[in-house]
């Protein structure tokens, strides 16, 4: 081999620059077969003396080249190069700032067994004419003769994926054959690059590799998702770990879900109907596993719900489950149909809780519980004894009527016969109740020792609290007497009208929450009355942070419910509270009970109480106008309540408004006129009245139009201190006309001698009015009910029905999973109150 045939292949093989080959001798010795000897002796001494230290042998010693031609591998390095520390100058726009260091896409070329990367530039005329190229590899050398056209092909099908050659953007060595996506969402365009185009570029034949340095690394599962629970912190609490193997190691996919969570608050993570699409899970340590979301579907679903319930906080990077929380396990488990193992017992609970008491089986009531149990009053106290069991409290939310005292008794007698009473039980309710309470206690329960809290002397008592089965309190008490009843471990606290705390920061439901018990039980016919926020309260009394925060809360399920009617967040609050609220209608167990009939009486007023009525709506609403103006609607609820108030008076009675004018009753009202006819009729019919009213004002002035008339009457407010007395005549006949303010009357009252029914005013809450119904619409009546709602015509009490429908069906929402939103005022409402009729 002459000296220009040895410059020419060590140029071809090693580079003129490493050799310091002159850029001139070297383009002649590529562009022609030979140069005249003394062109080339001068250089051939310093190339001989230069390969020994480049450890490259001399061409010589290589013996003849292998030939390589024909269509080659593509290749791609997935690798990272950094941006230049100085503008760049070009008219390409920069990827991003100066120095970013980001993803590239390096192209090579295998020709046999070389590798050659890519010339990004278009090839000169010489190297069109000159398409050989000579390399060395394992003491070979090979010729290879590349295919310019096919080369350019493979990066043209790069461009059309939406890569651009780097060039000189790119500082690092070698950028001549690296690409970057020119793209405004790089990290998205390179999470689908990997996805889509490369597995494509596989199945075409190409070969990639991944540098450890590169940024987007997507791996897959190497086998089936498996789900472990564990024990946590306490016996009662079990911790969710959802396993996969990657990469030959098993990776925890809980904390990569929850971190998920956090982010997006389980909004949008699934957006695809595809089950064959990819979902993504970031791991922990800047991996992206892909999954077929067919397949993690069911999972992240239920750990979304598990999320929008409270179940689960993704800020503590674990799930766990408590007893509370095993319905949400035996949904998560339906869902996900994968192997799970650990935590039996918890799942085996969440079962019975999913199939809403149909494997729960029937309680023994001992003999020493003195009554006769209807059907569904016995699968009361069974899941009573059920939630016992488990571990568990729950809401009793019976209609009212249906015995919700009768099957607490039964469930404390069943505790008492079987050894489990050994300590009392602590039942918390209204003042007016302590009396119902020892009643029944006595009927049904006579083997309890009963211990009633009440009274000015009930200090005396707190000693003997230990030697009783059953102690009774009040709210009012319970706050009084906190250190005594707080220090004390009861059995199980009982509240009885639960709905009582429904004010989570008043005193005596921070008091309750201090009671400690080994079982806790709210009695509720209205466990939700205004907003969903009621019911939030008991549940943290039953629960500590089953339904999460009181701030979550709002965010998870009052806001969507209660303002945008989100019928979705509605059914997932149903199916967290179901399996701990029990709620059966008297239309659904009591068809003993005989028909009722509701009748809306309508009023026209006179023109001198309407003069009075229209006055006072004019003031009224000028005054509200100016207070939502000066204050905004939120800071003028009391103003416009107090106007709200004074038109519901002036519609019972204008003496209620003690105004110049009003005070001698020469205006007349319109409803007590029309109520004197009925009760005129009705007594003759032998009928036997409750008469409603919130005012006890009003109250007084109707006992004067029965004194006139020489209608016998008694009468219950909350300052009647006797409230046996007139209950006992009443029931016994001896008095046709009871009249009760709503307040002290509402609850706790067995009035079934009465077959009639009357509400005075109307208010904006029906579960109030039907509490007081069902004074008399309750189990053992025997008469059909009829009854009667005062309504005023062209007033505020014509308007508040309208209101009061959506009411009702938010309550139904939440008891019942239908639809419709709580009632909430706003400008538009506060407008139409105060606005003229017709």
């Amino acid at each position: 081999m002459n000296s220009s045939a040895v410059l020419t292949e060590c140029i071809r093989l090693i580079g003129p620059v490493d050799l310091g080959v002159p850029a001139g001798i070297a383009e002649q010795l590529l562009a022609a077969p030979a140069i005249p000897a003394a062109a080339a002796s001068g250089v051939a001494a310093a190339l001989r003396q230069r390969l020994p230290a480049l450890n490259v042998p001399a061409p010589a010693e290589l013996g003849p080249p292998k030939q390589l031609k024909g269509l080659p591998t593509p290749h791609l390095l997935l690798t990272t190069g950094r941006l230049p520390a100085f503008p760049f100058g070009g008219a390409r726009r920069l990827p991003g700032p100066p120095g970013t260091e980001l993803p590239l896409a390096r192209l090579s070329f295998c020709y046999g067994p070389l590798l050659l990367p890519y010339a990004a530039a278009p090839p000169s005329a010489a190297e069109v004419q000159v398409q050989v190229q000579v390399q060395v590899h394992d003491g070979q050398l090979y010729r290879i003769t590349r295919d310019r056209a096919g080369e350019q092909a493979v990066a043209a099908r790069l461009g059309g994926i939406g890569f651009a050659p780097a060039g000189s953007v790119i500082t690092a060595a070698g950028s001549g054959n690296a690409f970057f996506l020119e793209d405004d969402q790089a990290a998205t365009a390179w999470l689908s690059v990997m996805l889509d185009e490369i597995p494509a570029l596989r199945a075409a034949g190409w070969t990639i590799d991944t540098a450890a340095d590169f940024p987007v690394r997507v791996v897959e599962a190497d086998g089936d998702i498996a789900a472990e629970l564990h024990e946590g912190a306490s016996i009662d609490w079990l911790e969710l770990h959802l396993g996969v193997m990657v990469d030959g190691e098993r990776v925890d996919l809980v904390p990569a879900l929850l971190a998920l969570l956090a982010e997006s608050g389980g909004a949008g993570l699934i957006v695809d109907d595809d089950d064959d699409a990819p979902f993504l899970v970031p791991l922990l340590d800047g991996r992206l596993l892909s999954l077929p979301l067919g397949r993690v579907r069911p999972i992240v679903e239920a750990v979304i719900e598990l999320f929008a319930g409270g179940g689960i906080d993704p800020g503590t990077g674990r799930i766990g489950f408590s007893r509370f929380d095993a319905a949400e396990l035996a949904l998560l488990e339906e869902r996900a149909s994968i192997e799970w193992t650990g935590g039996e017992a918890l799942r085996a609970l969440g079962r019975q809780l999913r199939e809403a008491g149909g494997t729960i089986p029937p309680a023994a009531v001992p003999a020493t519980f003195r009554g006769t149990l209807r059907p569904y009053q016995a699968e009361g106290v069974a899941w009573l004894q059920f939630l016992r069991a488990a571990g568990l409290g729950g809401v009793l939310a019976d209609d009212m009527g249906l015995g919700k005292t009768v099957q607490t008794l039964a469930h404390l007698a069943v505790e008492h016969a079987e050894g489990r009473l050994d300590r009392p039980a602590l039942i918390v309710c209204p003042t007016t109740l302590v009396p119902n309470w020892t009643l029944e206690a006595a009927r049904f329960a006579p083997s309890l020792k009963v211990l009633p809290l009440h009274g000015p002397a009930r200090r005396e008592r707190f000693g003997e609290i230990a030697a009783h089965d059953l102690v009774l309190t009040t709210y009012p008490l319970l706050t009084r007497d906190h250190e005594v009843l707080t220090a004390q471990d009861w059995h199980a606290v009982i509240l009885d009208e639960a709905q009582t705390i429904k004010n989570p920061n008043a005193e005596t439901t921070q008091q309750a929450l201090r009671l400690k018990a080994g079982q806790r039980l709210c009695l509720s016919g209205t466990p939700l009355q205004n907003h969903l926020g009621e019911l939030w309260s008991l549940f943290d009394f039953l629960a500590p942070g089953f339904l999460g925060s009181a701030r979550s809360f709002r965010t998870r399920y009052r806001t969507p419910i209660e303002k945008h009617g989100d019928v979705a967040r509605q059914a997932s609050l149903d199916r967290r509270v179901r399996p701990f609220l029990l709620r059966r209608s008297k239309e659904e167990v009591a068809q003993e009970l005989p028909p009722r009939t509701d009748i809306t009486e309508r009023v026209e007023m006179e023109a001198g109480q309407r003069a009075i009525y229209e006055s006072v709506r004019l003031a009224m609403h000028a005054k509200v106008q100016a207070a939502i103006a000066e204050r905004g609607l939120a800071r003028s609820g009391i103003i416009i309540l107090d106007a709200l108030l004074k038109l519901r008076q002036a519609c019972c009675d204008p003496q209620l408004l003690k105004l110049k004018g009003a005070r001698d009753g020469r205006a007349g009202s319109a409803k007590l006129e029309r109520l004197m006819e009925m009760l005129q009729t009705m007594l003759e019919e032998g009928r036997r009245v409750l008469l409603f009213s919130q005012f006890t004002a009003m109250l007084a002035l109707i006992e004067a139009r029965l004194q006139a008339a020489g209608i016998l009457w008694l009468t219950l407010t909350g300052d009647t201190t006797d409230r046996a007395t007139p209950v006992r005549r009443f029931q016994a006949g001896e008095v046709p006309v009871f009249l009760i303010s709503l307040k002290a009357g509402g609850v706790g009252l067995n009035l079934t001698a009465a077959d009639t029914v009357i509400h005075y005013d109307p208010w904006w809450n029906p579960a109030v009015e039907d509490q007081a119904t069902d004074r008399a619409h309750r189990i053992g009546q025997d008469k059909r009910v009829f009854v009667h709602r005062l309504i005023t015509l062209g007033s505020i009490e014509e308007k508040m029905e309208t209101l009061k429908e959506r009411k009702r069906a938010v309550v139904a929402s939440v008891l019942d999973a239908e639809h419709g939103g709580a009632l909430k005022l706003t400008e538009a409402d506060v407008e139409n109150l105060f606005a003229a009729v017709g």
